[in-house]
């Protein structure tokens, strides 16, 4: 099991940018792959971006594809979502996913969900 932990969420201005971060912890080394999801009210949960732990391969949703950007520090055990130019659209609730088998755009390919923080973009 691995434990996730993500802050950097708020409020911010069209245009604006924010960095999430999301720190894992138990059992890291187990991690093969780690992505962003959001939900925004009465939407479903969606995929945003995710990284390969090891291989450090990303993917992007097409709507954040140019403004998002998603990293890791293994060493801290953490992965990043830097945000620019950022959306009233982009509002959401943003949780940080893991798991040990497969690179995944799915909610059900992940076991390991953090509590989510929440992203405010006004307009």
């Amino acid at each position: 099991q691995v434990q996730l932990v993500e802050s950097g969420g708020g409020l911010v201005q069209t245009g604006g940018s924010l960095r999430l971060s999301c720190a894992a912890s138990g059992s890291p080394r187990e991690v093969y792959a780690m992505a962003w999801f959001r939900q925004a009210p009465g939407k479903e949960r969606e995929f945003v971006a995710g990284i390969g732990w090891k291989s450090g391969y990303t993917h992007y949703a097409d709507s954040v594809k140019g403004r998002f950007s998603i990293s890791s520090d293994n060493a801290k055990n953490t992965v990043y979502l830097q945000m620019d130019s950022l959306k009233p659209e982009d509002t959401a609730a943003y949780y940080c996913a893991a798991n040990n088998r497969i690179f995944s755009t799915r909610t059900s390919a992940y076991d390991n969900w953090g509590q989510g923080t929440q992203v405010t973009v006004s307009s």
